[in-house]
């Protein structure tokens, strides 16, 4: 190995690592690039770590257009999962609901947007409070349920609406949406997936190994 490339090859591990380290979930395991750390060599997420990356990155660029566009006028979130975004949120006027989707649409590699921004007043503290309760409620429902793999799902609530992403079956994705229903004061459940065959899950298995 070239001695000068080590400290940079170090730095990238790092930054998988820090990148990978959310969605293992308390898992002791993480693999970095075939680097076996704590254990058992896991992936557990169904996006390639350069994908991770661009959602970081996505998620950063879009939160500061919509605070620079925005002021304190609105209060609205991103989440990127596989170069999707889901948008949520408050903001005063219709005008300002278009705006945000466009200038997040302009994001370098963004494929996609859900606008789910809402033209009302901004929620209150105990309402947020109870969105991020509810979050966690329903990660801790998807963990419990065996017949599904939590990892797979990123969890979003706004206003009490629960919003599911990730890259599943159509039995998972109808599996989730079942056990997030069943979370008491989850008003509705918004289904925002990438659906993919039997098939096409086991060629990602294959290639996330």
């Amino acid at each position: 190995m070239n001695e000068n490339n080590r400290p940079a090859r170090a730095l990238i591990a790092l930054l998988l690592a820090a990148v990978l380290a959310p969605v293992l979930n308390g898992c002791a395991a993480l693999a970095v690039g075939g680097v076996l750390v704590g254990g058992t060599m896991v992936v557990t997420d169904r996006r390639s770590s350069g994908t991770q990356i661009d959602d970081q990155s996505i998620e950063l660029k879009a939160g500061t257009r919509v605070r620079e566009l925005l002021g304190d006028r609105g209060s609205v979130s991103t989440t990127s999962y596989n170069r999707l975004v889901l948008i949520t949120g408050q903001v005063p006027t219709e005008a300002d609901r278009l705006a945000v989707e466009q200038a997040v649409a302009r994001v370098d590699n963004v494929r996609s947007t859900v606008n789910e921004v809402a033209v009302t007043g901004l929620s209150s503290l105990s309402a947020r409070s109870n969105d991020v309760l509810l979050t966690s409620k329903v990660k801790a429902s998807l963990v419990d349920t065996k017949d599904i793999f939590a990892n797979a799902f990123k969890v979003v609530t706004e206003r009490g609406v629960v919003y599911l992403m990730g890259r599943v079956t159509e039995r998972e994705a109808a599996r989730a949406t079942e056990v997030a229903r069943g979370v008491a004061g989850v008003q509705k459940v918004v289904r925002v997936f990438e659906v993919v065959t039997e098939a096409e899950l086991e060629e990602l298995k294959k290639i996330i190994k």
